[in-house]
């Protein structure tokens, strides 16, 4: 009889190796849901700017998993009491966070499913796995939710200074070149520590949190809200949105099954069903790029332009502002687009549009990250600071975009 070696090592180009603690780990990575993560970009369409950025969801929920351990014996050798049970679920909560994700990362969530997030897809996965492996996962879920009574522990999975930014940081920043984001995770680990149940940094770390925020803000400019990686991201979510009114009129358009089913359902959370879930996991990049080289030669003419200029990256045109777009000129470029490309005017909402992005990196009302001072207080981070520019950082910087064909 076969049996599998469980306490496997994987080797990471950020932490060297990584080990799986748990035979139920194992049996989660090897699960389909997450084998799955392989195949999803874990920076989207970054990779046109930075050709470096191709690693996956896979590479970072594992690298999570691997800081959680590093976070749970920093706090641990500090006298914080975790019993083997929470330990094995922060691990596999913050494993599977980001299980849900769809192709792309995130231009699914604008596209094919309607307004359900990322977040709400995992739940669903992780509810799912729970049912398969007798209820194992419960603890983890509620971790994962926010209701456990120990509030550090989601704060660890989804808190502003949490297991997740502190990987995808330096991840990313490694992948993209981008110096600029590579941040101290085991530093800041190492100051971690619990105070009334809630997760705090001894002042000594203050100085690593300031670094990390200030990484975190340029790693937005920089690499998240780059204006070539955003507007690769919004003729995707177009492409996927004209394939969707396609499919209506005309039965030769092809895909694969999975992302077929999403072309011709509309599908919101309550819709959401074991079945719906199983289809779901059967979607990742590659149904996506395989579906844009066949609707290339499509003869409706606007999915054919939208494939075609993402495959060979001619992009649209973007301007970044800093003040709202003249609506007018809006309207003014689509009536010139729909002349030269000789389509309705409706349809030029494809080639000529606007938006607007947002950067925040730190959010004073939402789960503060705190500094232990070395006489027992707890303040926040930007009041503790000597730092001028965090009390900057926590404020949300707003730009606008518009986007229409060159020449």
């Amino acid at each position: 009889m076969k049996t599998t070696n469980k306490l496997k090592i994987f080797n990471d180009p950020i932490y060297g190796f990584i080990t799986i603690p748990s035979e139920l780990l194992f049996d989660l990575v090897e699960h389909s849901y997450f084998q799955r993560l392989r195949r999803i970009s874990q920076m989207g369409m970054s990779y046109m700017v930075y050709p470096g950025a191709h690693h996956t969801r896979f590479h970072h929920a594992l690298g999570c998993m691997h800081l959680m351990q590093k976070a749970v014996q920093s706090l641990r050798f500090k006298g914080v009491a975790i019993s083997d049970d929470e330990e094995e679920a922060l691990y596999i909560a913050i494993l599977l966070h980001d299980v849900g994700h769809g192709p792309f990362s995130h231009a699914m969530e604008h596209s094919i499913v309607d307004a359900v997030s990322h977040e709400e897809i995992s739940l669903l996965f992780m509810e799912q796995l729970n049912i398969e492996f007798h209820g194992r996962l419960s603890l983890a879920i509620q971790i994962f939710k926010g209701e456990y009574a120990r509030k550090f522990m989601n704060q660890l999975v989804s808190g502003q200074l949490d297991m997740d930014r502190a990987d995808y940081l330096k991840r990313d920043s490694f992948y993209t070149g981008v110096a600029e984001g590579n941040i101290n995770s085991e530093r800041i680990i190492t100051m971690l520590n619990v105070k009334n149940d809630e997760l705090v940094v001894e002042e000594k770390g203050i100085y690593s949190v300031e670094k990390f925020l200030v990484a975190r803000r340029l790693m937005y400019w920089q690499a998240y809200l780059h204006k070539t990686s955003l507007v690769a991201e919004q003729l995707l979510i177009r492409v996927l949105q004209r394939a969707k009114e396609v499919v209506n009129t005309d039965d030769s358009l092809k895909a694969s099954t999975a992302l077929m089913y999403f072309l011709t359902h509309k599908v919101t959370r309550d819709e959401f069903t074991k079945e719906v879930l199983t289809t779901f996991s059967l979607l990742d990049d590659y149904d996506v790029v395989s579906a844009m080289k066949e609707w290339q030669y499509h003869n409706d003419v606007v999915l054919a332009k939208l494939c075609t200029m993402l495959l060979n990256r001619d992009l649209l045109k973007i301007k970044l502002k800093k003040q709202p777009i003249n609506q007018e000129k809006v309207s003014q470029k689509k009536e010139e687009i729909a002349k030269e490309m000789d389509i309705p005017y409706d349809l030029a909402r494809y080639f000529v549009f606007s938006g607007e992005i947002q950067n925040q990196a730190y959010n004073q009302e939402k789960q503060n990250i705190h500094i232990l001072t070395k006489n027992g207080k707890v303040v926040d981070v930007v009041r503790a600071s000597d730092q001028l520019n965090l009390e900057a950082l926590s404020k949300p910087v707003t730009k606008y975009f518009i986007c229409y064909p060159k020449g």
